[in-house]
């Protein structure tokens, strides 16, 4: 069975880490089955998707030339890494909207996803209780400097060997730099049938424009805001009664089903991101 793991490479700008990085992995036996990379405002960033054969994987020693690496180039190499059969693990991020959560907690609590919740985290306290009700650690980190709250939360997602992120209606903002750290094992639902209504007040927009068909996407979170790539949508068609207000609450009740879709089929493996367009393989 082959070991696959996750490489981040973040840092200021240089000459030749692609191939330092790379040609360290082909040293110790990896196989390179994916690699994005790219400079923003001066900001290197890399993503590598690797794998080992079961023989040849030495977990401490690929650790340890990573760390000595990171050290030479004067940047962040993190390594992430999942035990065969292990159950992943992963964190739920919110603010105040109950649905979305909910429908989580309630799909792993009937088995439907083959990983574990481990954390939830918040801007804000509305949700402890219910997160508390489940028996998951609930952590507010506050959000007026985004630097900061994005260290913080880094570290707890470290610390809790999370594998990879649910938005649950999380209305924050996350910069490229706690992006490229999971990139495209964080999983949002936004209440559009994206690429159009992008931003906070979909449905309102969607109601002005005198639309008939209204839905929701979950998608991958990438540095621009609502433009990942798509992995599950739903719709539903606006009868001339509805008002605003009703159309919020369908919009709801079908969020909380396709983003539990969504987490399902990542889970499955059955998703490829090519060019930004997500398949299901």
């Amino acid at each position: 069975m082959k070991q696959f793991v996750t490489i981040t490479v973040i840092g200021r700008d240089k000459t030749g880490v692609v191939a330092r990085v790379t040609g360290f992995l082909f040293e110790q036996g990896a196989n390179i089955d994916a690699l994005d990379e790219q400079v923003t405002r001066g900001q290197f960033s890399m993503a590598i998707q690797a794998s080992w054969k079961a023989k040849a994987w030495q977990p401490e020693r690929v650790r340890d030339g990573l760390q000595k690496l990171a050290a030479s180039l004067g940047m962040e190499i993190k390594l992430r890494f999942t035990e065969p059969r292990r159950r992943q693990r992963f964190a739920i991020m919110v603010t105040k909207e109950t649905h979305a959560l909910e429908a989580m907690l309630a799909a792993s609590r009937a088995g439907q996803l083959k990983a574990k919740p481990a954390l939830v985290l918040s801007n804000r306290r509305e949700l402890e209780p219910l997160a508390r009700k489940h028996g998951l650690p609930f952590v507010v980190v506050p959000w007026d400097d985004r630097t900061k709250a994005e260290g913080e939360v880094l570290r707890l997602l470290d610390g809790h060997e999370i594998d990879f992120v649910v938005l649950a209606r999380f209305m924050k903002i996350l910069s490229p730099n706690f992006v490229w750290r999971y990139k495209n094992k964080i999983i949002n639902i936004h209440p559009s049938l994206l690429p159009s209504f992008p931003g906070p007040q979909a449905y309102r927009q969607a109601y002005e424009r005198g639309v008939k068909i209204i839905g929701v996407t979950g998608h991958f979170v990438t540095m621009h805001l609502d433009e990942g790539p798509i992995i599950a949508q739903g719709s539903f068609a606006v009868r001339p009664t509805m008002s605003l207000k009703d159309i919020i609450a369908e919009g709801q009740k079908l969020e909380s089903k396709v983003l539990v879709r969504a987490v399902k089929l990542y889970l499955n493996n059955r998703l490829d991101v090519y060019w930004g367009i997500v398949k299901e393989v």
